[in-house]
């Protein structure tokens, strides 16, 4: 798939929408009718409106007939028209080379640069090798020359083509790290980062051919990052990952890039041409799992979409593929016909598609039994994997002489070098001796300083870390406790109105109208009163919310039991009194207190939930200088081990409603209360607060 992958630097741009061809009467001198039909021009490129942009540069170059440098430009859109519109290379190759004159004729390096990336390609396409040699020599005179960093971006990228051209993947690399270099070093508007990515997609593309899998990956990983947004280009990169993986036969990896390839967009013919690139590679996948007819599906995909994308190249590696699953399949016939129609175009675009293409007719032939037909391509298989292996050798052995005599001149240059240095080492050996020595002296005191300098902001900066840590740590708990505590005071209130409702909704004949009277009523009075016990608890949250700490106030213990009895008005099937018959005051934060009363009444309310004739009972009293408020059920009772979280801090217990035990004790010590609590199995348990 070189093809595809190497025109792609060329011209990538953002898609743009067309504006209508614009009227050249309305503007005056010629330099300002070229501006505009240049803009034109430009625009037809970004949608690949080629036939239109061969007829738009025809009349470019009537316009331009004194204007060397529009003169290239639009020869050179018109050799982009011929060659993107059914590869018509003969006719690019001309308007190329006129391109490539005006550009010089004009001094323009820019309009040069491109003119010689495109005909790179051409004299390659047409197999041109003797122009196609001497273009790369000439190419390397101008980046010997020039400083810009545009042209040698460009030139080095296209110096590396030519050697993966010619199969010199050493040298191809070299050029191509050099042309991403370069790349990156052009300014922000001039630089294109997919252009980077696609080159290190190049290099993987290299590494494959040379079957060094873990380079193909690192290198694929390192272009992953430039394309990203680039549909088309991405798609290529995960056939790229899926040939690999087939290769390490890694099928879940295999798969897994398979499945990414069809959730990119893309234009319509460039999606049948990746589509059917990832097909065949998993035709090549389950060849090697030995399972051929789910091959032979993904093959017949990869032809189809092949036929679609109307790429001679896709189409024929779609064939060879089809060819090896038919001849796995026994179907040597069918075998035979699709991998003659692969070979047209194979030798072309893939001597080592050519291999194969010839190797399975040949094995095809000799399973039906005619020997002649299996020699004849067994003959041509031959002598093309022998031609490759010489190849192969030969660039080896090239290689392998361009290090040596690289090492060896290198070498020659380092013992001259070597020679005159000591000579100057010697005299400036004292100078640099004192020198050092000073400059040491003078940059381990500043060492030093930047160290206790470093070490002070490091106390200071931890300091403020922990001080942070701990307010964060507080918020933390109080954002806690308040969440509990909304969740147990509110809870039970709640859940006694969605019992009524739930009652009156779904059995309402068991009613009957004065009980109905009185459940409303009732329950109309809980509402209320859940409302104001949501208020009273929401706005104490608040005043709370920055510092959790009791704020003392006399408070009397009557309005106490009055507020607590109205949160749990809507109780049914439990009698709650409350006993006060001192006017008693607590000096106390009121909050505090409410909530571990609602607690305690609603830990009571539960586990009376199955016993008849429940009963609670509050009481205050003062005695011996100390105010004391009791709570007392009864309940089933319970074990010491049940309230161990009232005394040991480490202990946490929860209730389904959502608060423990553990918020009564934190609660309680924060206002300076003391609890005590006396249950007997089956009577009951009394809790007592102490003040």
């Amino acid at each position: 798939m070189r093809k595809s992958v190497f025109l792609f630097p060329c011209f990538i741009c953002l898609s743009v929408f067309a504006q209508q061809e614009p009227n050249l009467t309305q503007y005056k001198t010629t330099n300002e009718k070229l501006k505009v039909w240049l803009a034109y021009a430009n625009e037809l490129i970004d949608l690949e409106d080629y036939s239109k942009l061969l007829i738009v540069s025809q009349k470019g170059i009537a316009l331009s007939k004194k204007h060397p440098v529009y003169l290239s430009r639009f020869y050179l859109y018109k050799g982009t028209a011929y060659e993107f519109s059914n590869n018509q290379y003969e006719k690019a190759l001309i308007n190329y080379e006129e391109s490539r004159k005006y550009a010089q004729k004009a001094n323009n390096l820019i309009n040069e640069t491109s003119a010689l990336m495109r005909l790179n390609y051409i004299y390659y396409s047409l197999q041109d090798t003797a122009k196609s040699k001497a273009l790369a020599v000439y190419i390397k005179t101008i980046l010997d020359t020039t400083k810009s960093n545009y042209t040698k971006a460009v030139l080095n990228g296209s110096l590396a083509e030519y050697y993966q051209n010619n199969s010199q993947f050493e040298n191809f690399i070299s050029y191509q790290l050099k042309a991403i270099r370069y790349k990156k070093l052009l300014e922000k508007n001039d630089r294109n980062d997919e252009n980077i990515g696609v080159s290190y997609s190049q290099i993987a593309g290299a590494y494959l051919k040379m079957k060094q899998f873990n380079k193909v990956i690192e290198y694929l990983d390192y272009a992953k990052p430039y394309i990203k947004n680039s549909p088309y280009v991405t798609a290529f990169l995960y056939n790229y990952y899926i040939q690999c993986y087939v290769l390490l036969n890694k099928p879940d990896q295999v798969r897994k890039y398979y499945n990414l390839v069809y959730k990119l967009p893309s234009k319509k013919d460039s999606l049948f041409l990746n589509l059917s690139f990832a097909n065949r590679s998993m035709s090549e996948q389950y060849i090697k799992e030995g399972k051929i007819n789910i091959a032979y599906n993904y093959a017949k995909k990869a032809v189809l979409l092949g036929q679609k994308s109307t790429d001679e190249e896709i189409l024929m590696e779609a064939n060879t593929v089809m060819g090896r699953v038919l001849y796995e399949q026994g179907d040597y016939k069918k075998a035979i016909e699709t991998l003659i129609l692969a070979s047209k175009n194979a030798l072309k675009y893939d001597k080592e598609f050519y291999v194969i293409i010839n190797k399975k007719l040949s094995e095809s032939y000799a399973a039906l039994g005619l020997w002649q037909k299996a020699y004849k391509y067994n003959k041509i298989y031959s002598k093309t994997n022998d031609e490759m292996l010489q190849e192969s050798a030969k660039q080896s052995i090239a290689n392998a002489e361009a290090r040596y005599q690289n090492k060896t001149k290198g070498q020659a240059i380092k013992n001259l070098s070597a020679q005159n240095t000591i000579k100057t080492i010697q005299i400036e050996e004292a100078k640099k001796q004192r020198i050092f020595l000073i400059s040491g002296l003078v940059l381990i005191g500043i060492i030093v300083l930047l160290l206790f300098k470093q070490n002070q902001n490091r106390k200071k900066t931890n300091q403020k870390l922990r001080v942070l840590n701990q307010e964060l740590d507080e918020a933390n708990k109080i954002k806690a406790r308040f969440f509990s505590i909304l969740n147990h005071d509110l809870r039970s209130p709640i859940s006694n109105l969605i019992h009524f409702l739930h009652l009156q909704k779904e059995n309402p004949e068991l009613i009957d109208e004065a009980t109905a009277q009185r459940m409303q009523t009732k329950v109309i009075t809980g509402a209320e009163n859940l409302l104001s016990s949501m208020e009273d608890i929401l706005l104490w949250s608040k005043s709370q919310m920055e510092n959790f700490k009791p704020q003392s106030h006399p408070f009397p213990v009557a309005i106490l039991f009055e507020e607590i009895q109205k949160h749990f008005a809507s109780v049914e099937n439990i009698e709650i009194l409350f006993k006060s018959h001192e006017n008693i005051i607590l000096n106390t934060d009121a909050n505090y207190l409410k909530t571990i009363i609602r607690n305690l009444t609603g830990n009571a309310i539960k586990v009376l939930d199955k016993t008849s004739n429940g009963k609670i009972t509050w009481k205050a009293w003062q005695e011996s200088n100390q105010t004391y408020l009791s709570i007392t059920d009864n309940g089933p009772g319970g074990t010491k081990e049940q309230f161990k979280a009232l005394y040991d801090d480490s202990e946490v217990i929860g209730i389904k409603s959502g608060l423990g035990l553990h918020l009564v004790r934190d609660l309680a010590t924060a206002i300076d209360c003391k609890i005590e609590v006396n249950s007997i199995p089956n009577f009951g348990t009394t809790f007592t607060l102490i003040f």
